[in-house]
Order: C-alpha cells, then sequence, then structure tokens
C-alpha cells in the first residue's frame, strides 16, 4: 500500500491523456492522420536519397534495377543500411548548427509542463523521438551523475519504448508503414515517461533544474567537420546491425534446430521456437487488439522483438506481408499489421539492455551501480509502453481506414513499382504481372518494375 501512495499521479494520469490525445490526433483525426500519412511519405522520399549514394558506390544495375527485391545478398543489407550514413550525416550537421537541441528542448519543455516531469527526464524523452538509446543522454550527459534512481529509470524507459530516427529505413524497408513508425515514436515519449513514473515513483529531492541546465556542446570544429565525423560515427551502429542481425537469426536458427531434434524424438516435428512464442504471446496479441486468426503469427512476432531484437520482428512481419500477397489465403488482416507495427517499435530487448547499460555505464562510470539496479525494471516499462501504445492505436483505428491498405510502402526503398496495367479494383491492386507490390492506392500507377521481368508498359 506504501507504494501506491507515494506515487505522484500527475505524470501518470496526464502522461496517459497526452498519449490517447496525440493518438487521437495521429490515428484517428482525418487531418492528424493526413499529416502524419504525408510526414511518412517526406521521410522515406528523403530517406530514399541515399540510393544516390549507394549507387555510386555499388553500382546503378545493383540498386536501379530490382535486384534487390528477390536477391538475398549482403550486398541488399548494404544498401539498406547506406540510409543510416546518411541519416547520421543530416543529424550531425543540425546538431552543430543548434537546431536539433532547439527542438529537443521545446518538446522537452512541453512534456515538463504538462507531466511535471524533471528537465532532464523530459529533454531525454523527446530527444529519443529522434535519437537513440545511447545517443539521446549524451544531451544530459554533464548531469547523468546527478541524477536520481527514479530520473535514471526514466531515462532507460524511454530508451527502451522509442527507436533511434537513424534506423526507421531498415525497418520502412521490411515493409512497416513510416506513419505508423513516427506516430508511435511520438506516442511513446509522453507514454514512456507515465509508466516510468508508476514502476518506479520518485522518492529523492531532483538537483536538476530548467534553471542551471545546459545541453552538451558539439566538439566539432566546422559544418564540414560535423557532417563527417556524423557519417563516421555511423559505421559502428551499421556494423553493430548487421553483427547483430547474423548472430540473432543464426542463433534462431539453432535453437529450431535442437527443438526440431528433440521435437522429432517425441514425435512433435513442427516445434519451433516461432510456434512457442506464438502460443506464449498470443493472449497478449489479443488483448491489445489483433483480430482473432492473426493473433498466433503476431504473437510470434512480438515474442521475437521481445526475446531476440526488433529487426529481426521486423523482418519477419515483412516476411508475413509479402506471403500475404503472394497468397492472400494467409494474408494478414491491415488491422493485425498495423497494431503489430506499434507493438514491436521499440528497443525493450536483450541485446538493446546491454547497449544500454554499457553506454550509460560510460558516460558516468560512478553511476553504474545505480544503472544495472534499475536496467531491468526499465526494461520491463519499455516492453509495456509499446504494449500500451499498440492498444491505445488499436482502439483508435477505425475498419474503414484500412480500405485502400495494402502490403505497406515496400516499395519505397526497395524501388518495386506498380504495373502501367489497370489494376485489380479490390486490395491488394496486383496486375497480372506483379507478384509483390508496394503500398499504392487505387488509380495511383507508377513507372513498371515488375518482379516477373517484363518489361511491357515501361516508359
Amino acid at each position: 500500500m506504501m507504494g501506491w501512495m507515494v506515487i505522484n499521479w500527475r505524470p501518470v494520469v496526464m502522461g496517459t491523456i497526452l498519449q490517447f490525445l496525440l493518438g487521437l490526433f495521429c490515428i484517428r483525426w482525418d487531418i492528424g492522420r493526413s499529416i502524419f500519412d504525408c510526414i511518412g511519405h517526406k521521410v522515406t522520399t528523403f530517406l530514399n536519397y541515399a540510393n544516390q549514394g549507394a549507387e555510386f558506390v555499388y553500382g546503378e544495375f545493383l540498386i536501379s534495377s530490382g535486384v534487390f527485391a528477390f536477391v538475398v545478398s549482403i550486398f541488399s543489407v548494404l544498401v539498406v543500411l547506406t540510409v543510416i550514413f546518411f541519416f547520421s550525416f543530416m543529424i550531425s550537421v543540425l546538431y552543430y548548427l543548434g537546431v536539433m537541441q532547439w527542438v529537443v528542448i521545446k518538446l522537452g519543455w512541453i512534456l515538463q509542463v504538462c507531466l511535471g516531469t524533471t528537465v532532464c527526464e523530459s529533454v531525454n524523452a523527446a530527444a529519443n523521438i529522434f535519437l537513440g538509446q545511447t545517443e539521446s543522454p549524451l544531451l544530459i550527459r554533464p548531469y547523468l551523475k546527478k541524477l536520481t534512481l527514479s530520473e535514471m529509470h526514466a531515462i532507460m524507459t524511454s530508451g527502451f519504448a522509442t527507436v533511434a530516427g537513424s534506423v526507421l529505413a531498415a525497418y520502412i524497408s521490411f515493409g512497416a508503414n513510416p506513419a505508423y513508425l513516427i506516430t508511435a515514436t511520438v506516442m511513446a515519449a509522453p507514454g514512456s515517461l507515465c509508466y516510468s513514473k508508476l514502476f518506479y515513483p520518485e522518492t529523492e529531492k531532483s538537483i536538476t533544474s530548467s534553471d542551471n541546465i545546459e545541453m552538451e556542446k558539439t566538439t566539432d570544429s566546422s559544418i564540414l567537420d560535423a557532417a563527417t565525423n556524423g557519417a563516421v560515427t555511423a559505421i559502428s551502429l551499421v556494423l553493430g546491425i548487421i553483427a547483430n542481425l547474423i548472430a540473432f537469426v543464426s542463433f534462431v536458427a539453432f535453437i529450431n534446430g535442437l527443438l526440431g531434434f528433440f521435437g522429432n524424438l517425441v514425435g512433435a516435428d513442427d516445434i519451433s521456437l516461432e510456434l512457442i512464442f506464438g502460443k506464449i504471446f498470443l493472449p497478449l496479441a489479443w488483448i491489445i487488439g489483433v483480430p482473432d486468426q492473426d493473433c498466433d503469427r503476431i504473437g510470434q512476432i512480438i515474442g521475437i522483438k521481445t526475446v531476440v531484437n526488433e529487426f529481426v520482428a521486423y523482418k519477419a512481419l515483412g516476411d508475413a506481408i509479402s506471403e500475404g500477397v503472394a497468397n492472400p489465403d494467409v494474408a494478414l488482416h491491415p488491422r493485425s499489421i498495423a497494431i503489430c507495427t506499434f507493438a514491436i517499435c521499440g528497443f525493450a530487448n536483450p541485446s538493446s539492455l546491454g547497449i544500454m547499460i554499457g553506454g550509460l555505464g560510460a558516460m558516468a562510470p560512478e553511476r553504474r551501480s545505480a544503472i544495472t539496479a534499475v536496467a531491468i525494471r526499465g526494461f520491463i516499462a519499455g516492453t509495456c509502453v509499446c504494449f500500451i501504445t499498440a492498444s491505445i492505436a488499436g482502439i483508435l483505428m477505425a475498419d474503414n481506414m484500412f480500405s485502400e491498405m495494402t502490403v505497406n510502402s515496400i516499395n519505397n526503398t526497395r524501388r518495386i513499382y506498380m504495373c502501367e496495367e489497370e489494376p485489380q479494383q479490390q486490395p491488394p491492386y496486383l496486375c497480372r504481372h506483379d507478384q509483390v507490390v508496394g503500398h499504392e492506392s487505387e488509380g495511383h500507377k507508377l513507372p513498371l518494375r515488375h518482379l516477373c521481368g517484363s518489361t511491357k508498359g515501361e516508359n
């Protein structure tokens, strides 16, 4: 009972209300939905400018011919991750010019006023909309050693509940809707502060305030220096992503091999990690609003995200979307795809837990014991924020919102285009040549790029 009495209910209540209002604006309100759809398309267009650099490095044929749509190779991974170099380049330039700090401080001020959280918590939560779990705390690095345990918990929860802007392109390339990704990250900012204060109430007095807070200054000597450092800094991120994908996908295959071997001994030939996750997380998928027929498959993807990482989960979601386009009998309901996109949009996974502890520990070595003390609780809180965000999205999504939705915006990054032929009148609007299409509504026909190799109608 004492635990409930020490909770400051203002950030909990206001955070929930603000999260719901943001969802109402972004998802249910036509104007807000149009704005975020527009932002999503603009972000995808912006990130696709990285293809110019990829074409210069890898060659125009490999990038523009659509080879990467159906040839699985290391080059396809590199092309997707090329966007991260471009995004990191731009963020560093904006940071040097002071634009990023200004935006983060203003958003942090709004969160602080609405929720009553401290300035460090608010600024970090706002920064996590754009930056990653280890980049955002850099903005308040001088104050990390002064944070209370509850503030440290809030910093970690915000990191686990959101994703970095630099990896959005990778998720989009797997089939995630960019508008959903942006909406999920924006909604998670107040949600992370709300549930952080519910999981770990503040019992100490914060010694940081808006009167003495200063943003970490850039060490770059010029805008060119900032741009170069931004691109080079992304190397470790890209290598980390590649290493994690290779290691965890291989590990999942290894576990499935073991389960298959032992299952075969007892007559259970079809047992796998995905099957187990599907059964464990099936109730959760149903609770957050996934249609009954898709709960098992969405439960598998949520389980993969929670136990492995979100990259593998988004890849699994993209594979499920593509399978549904090729065979409508096994297609996921658009509501299931949307809710799943929200539910797995966060860094709450075991590998990120290690990254978070290591990153914060390096910035504030004297607080390492405090960091490890609240890490697991922050991980659980961040996971819950993702599921709550998905639940709110499921509540606010009307069925008529999906009338023109097909498989998402895969075409924007993989550059697979619709046929000039008249499309079918029902989703997924396939022409007779197409096997997999991107996310284009009826009548919106782009220059031809058939998966079957046909050149009919190409300009």
